[in-house]
């Protein structure tokens, strides 16, 4: 788990959080390297983008366990190798509310917990739960969206293959200012994922 990586004595949000990482891991493997990736990525975002510790630690544990809410979500949903129906995708969105209450369980990850229900919110408000707009969306959701984003476009999963990195930041591109925060493009590009020669400038944040 990448916090580990960081030391410390054991506080009780990392005790939950580890707590709830077992149990993903446990629940469904691969998981646990994809939030892993998505943690250390997301934390370099955050710093470029000028978060506090506090802001930071928040945004890593809300990273580690942005998909918690899949624990209750069937295989045949998660490893289907085709696209999901009507029926099935309705239950596969219902994962972010999951995870958030599974969360709100621990009082010392309530703030991860209200950024886990956000990390599907889209820039322009037609994501889900909740439609959130803009910066009414946890900046850390909107940080998260983008690195898990693009861990999965790059990863291979059950419905499609991976794609390039040059191929990911492209769409991270295409999409800024409609299903990403185009600040947060800017600020996962400034931290070193390699930029295509043929990019267009990212659009000014909103």
């Amino acid at each position: 788990m990448y916090a580990q990586k960081h030391g410390g004595r054991p506080t009780a949000a990392t005790q939950s959080r580890d707590v709830l990482l077992a149990a993903l891991a446990a629940r469904r493997s691969e998981l646990e390297d994809h939030v892993n990736s998505v943690a250390v990525v997301a934390r370099r975002v955050g710093v470029e983008l000028g978060l506090s510790a506090v802001e930071l630690q928040e945004l890593v544990y809300a990273a580690e366990l942005h998909d918690i809410g899949k624990v209750a979500i069937p295989d045949s949903i998660l490893s289907k190798p085709e696209p999901l129906d009507e029926e099935e995708w309705a239950f596969m969105r219902r994962h972010t509310v999951i995870g958030e209450h599974i969360l709100a369980v621990a009082p010392s990850l309530s703030g991860a917990a209200m950024v886990v229900r956000s990390t599907h919110e889209r820039f322009d408000g037609t994501g889900y739960p909740d439609r959130l707009r803009g910066e009414q969306i946890p900046l850390a959701a909107r940080i998260i969206a983008v690195c898990d984003a693009y861990d999965a476009m790059t990863s291979q999963r059950p419905y499609r293959a991976r794609v390039s990195p040059d191929a990911a930041l492209e769409e991270l591109r295409r999409c800024a200012g409609t299903q990403f925060d185009p600040a947060v493009v800017q600020g996962f590009i400034a931290v070193g994922v390699p930029v295509p020669e043929t990019a267009e400038p990212v659009a000014a944040a909103v």
